[in-house]
């Protein structure tokens, strides 16, 4: 006989049998539905406008002893305040009670590129020289006048030499004999352009992976002999010609970095001006990939050293390295945590600022938070201490910030402190979410599961319809990325709100997850997808949802769906095909889904080079006649980011395959997720698919007020 109901961890249980009793699934009528539908177009009018003073936007003063910023109120209302940094003080200067217009600033950030552009026309520093190309050959002439020198001659339009750079202490030039790629073009039709009867056929160059590079082969040009020295270095062909490091006080030397093709080998090499020959400085290698983006270089010229990334202790931290030895002088930071950039360096402190996540322990291991470190490794101090995703802005001088800390279900607070010993000078703001709140919405929820491996914590959010009845179980849907180049579930309170939000007002539970594969975490979490973009983290992901399903019985994880845009298109359309188990029906946008079709430099970097057989293998095209379950492709007929065809090569496998699907292509529509019209549609689709309801006829008078 079956007794003692009891909840443990969200699922009732009985005692004797040990099976868990699930919750009737939600089954609403086609009324309750429509109803749904005008009530999450009227909360999506009003959620944008329901939050206030949740971002601080600095206007710092000239003299460095204030700032000014704005804040929008209900119904547009403005007031503009002032904070005096060393009274600590907050001062309103001014209120509006009506929109008087927007401000827009813009704000650029100069980075600085490993791969440098360099003029082919150029004064020496020393000011008596002119380096030029003359029909695709070097040339340098006396600035006063005088006879030309020609260093080259077997340079043409063709094959021009190029790229030329002076030593610091004008007597050499490093330049380079270029041999030209021209990238292949894709093309698109633009079916409706205004004005026209006819297609108009675009095209633009696109490099896929397997594609040749532009190659530079080095060569110092020398005043003194007047020659060209070919450098003892292997062809670049591989990125663009490198920027140079010249060592301080010593133009005869000097560095440039060199990362191979496949990510597998970064290598720092010095070379001597005097006899064009090298030697290696730093050679990082490894059996999956490097990622390049991530891969961070500062040079100390005064001092011969560098400052650089690494992951070869399983995480990502900063070392030093002499140069002129090439051996590493200290791993600055080390632990069980990941460096997520670097703010900036103090030469003569000898300091460097950065951000970091994964340090704290007992919360997110996505947040970010900042701190300062000396060079040797000691004396780290920590900005932002309190458990909050972190984002901080210094005060121009730095001897201030501001630090707007949150989490995805804790408004913002910002303050003002210090940046000698972190110190709280002010609260400046914080955010008010009341009349959020007050609308019947609900704040996302963080949760995390165990992953694949029993041991790794997964984590994600969950967001829940306004009002749903929790004696019945509700639908999932999962927005997915899987893009290895990042993790993509929202930290801070600012990304309360938006499509997953939407989607789960019509009766959804929505979920987003990372999985193994993405980016933040260890090397070895990256490391997943190597080779590998097809695992999209699906084992980590479905044990995730099956997790959130016994700790709250309202999820049902026997109805699942799933959207994506981009690699997220590829991603969905994966979920239909290697776990339909598992998936029952997905919405996917311009999908790469085929990695040999889509950017050479995306998927070279996780996929690998050269291309081989795996690159067919995880192919959604290839693996079309897989599918079960409920498939809406979409696609923009002029993406330039991923060629239309990588969704009509799918399509066109699964028609020859005999697969049912829907397709809408999206005419004049670039990369996109659908944008209105094909929101709509991703949202209709699951509620047919998932609820078995037919959502509202759109060409008929039925909720013609609504608006999407």
């Amino acid at each position: 006989m079956k007794k003692f109901l009891l909840l443990q961890g969200g699922l009732i249980f009985t005692l004797l049998t040990g099976h868990a009793q699930s919750l009737p699934p939600y089954q609403p009528t086609r009324a309750e539905v429509l109803e749904r539908y005008k009530k999450a177009l009227y909360l999506d009018s009003i959620a944008p406008r329901s939050i206030f003073k949740a971002s601080v936007r600095p206007h710092w003063s000239t003299d460095g002893h204030s700032f000014w910023y704005r804040n929008i109120g209900p119904d547009s209302a403005k007031e503009f305040v002032q904070v005096d940094l060393q009274k600590g003080t907050r001062t309103i200067l001014a209120q509006q009670p009506k929109d008087s217009g927007i401000w827009r600033t813009n704000f650029h950030r100069q980075e600085d590129s490993r791969w440098g552009d360099f003029s082919t026309d150029s004064t020496s520093p020393d000011g008596k020289w002119v380096a030029y190309i003359k029909n695709g050959n070097v040339y340098a002439r006396p600035v006063g006048g005088g006879e030309a020198v020609a260093f080259t001659t077997d340079g043409d339009t063709t094959k021009p030499y190029g790229g030329l750079a002076w030593s610091p202490d004008s007597k050499y030039v490093v330049g380079y004999h270029i041999n030209p790629v021209e990238d292949t073009p894709v093309y698109y039709v633009l079916s409706s352009v205004k004005g026209t009867t006819r297609g108009q056929l675009k095209s633009h160059p696109y490099k896929q992976p397997g594609d040749p590079f532009t190659t530079y082969e080095m060569f110092l040009f020398t005043l003194s002999d007047k020659k060209a020295h070919k450098v003892n270095t292997p062809l670049i062909d591989f990125f663009a010609a490198p920027a140079l490091h010249w060592r301080w006080h010593d133009s005869r030397y000097f560095t440039f970095e060199r990362v191979e093709r496949g990510h597998q080998r970064f290598r720092i090499f010095e070379v001597d001006a005097q006899t064009a020959q090298t030697r290696t400085v730093v050679d990082e290698q490894t059996n999956t990939f490097i990622y390049e983006s991530r891969l961070f270089t500062h040079y100390l010229p005064e001092t011969n050293e560098l400052i650089m990334s690494s992951e070869k202790d399983g995480w990502q931290h900063l070392y030093l390295v002499d140069l002129l030895t090439g051996k590493q002088k200290k791993e600055i930071t080390s632990g069980e945590w990941i460096v997520r950039g670097v703010d900036s360096i103090d030469a003569k402190k000898r300091e460097i600022w950065f951000s970091a996540s994964g340090m704290n322990p007992g919360e997110d291991p996505y947040y970010i938070h900042y701190y300062r470190i000396g060079l040797d490794g000691n004396h780290l101090v920590s900005l932002t201490p309190e458990k909050a995703n972190h984002i901080v802005t210094f005060s121009p001088d730095r001897k201030y910030y501001l630090d707007a800390a949150s989490e995805i279900d804790v408004p913002t607070v910002t303050t003002l402190r210090r940046t000698t010993d972190g110190q709280k000078v002010l609260t400046v703001e914080t955010a008010d979410a009341s009349r959020y709140l007050a609308a019947g919405l609900r704040f996302p929820e963080p949760f995390h599961a165990k992953g694949r491996d029993g041991i790794t914590d997964i984590w994600g959010v969950v967001v829940r319809p306004a009002n749903f009845d929790s004696t019945k179980s509700y639908p999932v849907v999962e927005n997915i990325y899987a893009g290895p180049q990042d993790a993509f579930v929202p930290k801070d309170f600012t990304s309360r709100y938006g499509e997953m939000q939407s989607i789960a007002q019509l009766g959804f539970i929505v979920v987003q997850i990372d999985g193994m594969g993405t980016a933040n975490r260890s090397k070895a979490f990256h490391d997943v997808c190597w080779k590998n973009l097809a695992d999209a983290g699906f084992p980590d992901r479905i044990l995730w949802i099956k997790a959130l399903a016994a700790r709250y019985p309202y999820v049902d994880a026997t109805r699942v769906g799933l959207y994506g845009t981009s690699a997220g298109g590829q991603n969905a359309l994966g979920g239909l095909l290697f776990h339909p188990e598992f998936y029952t029906a997905a919405v996917a946008s311009c999908g790469c889904h085929d990695n040999r079709i889509d950017k050479q430099w995306w998927n070279e970097q996780w996929m690998g080079y050269p291309v081989g057989k795996h690159y067919d293998e995880q192919s959604n095209v290839t693996n079309a006649g897989k599918l079960r379950g409920a498939l809406l492709l979409m696609v923009g007929e002029a993406d330039n980011n991923v060629p239309p065809e990588s969704t009509y090569r799918v399509a066109d496998a699964l028609i020859k395959s005999g697969k049912v699907f829907e397709f809408l292509p999206l005419p004049g529509m670039d990369h996109t997720d659908g944008g209105p019209y094909g929101r709509m549609e991703r949202r209709d689709f699951f509620v047919r698919h998932l609820l078995g309801v037919e959502p509202p006829l759109r060409n008929s008078n039925e909720l013609i007020s609504m608006k999407n």
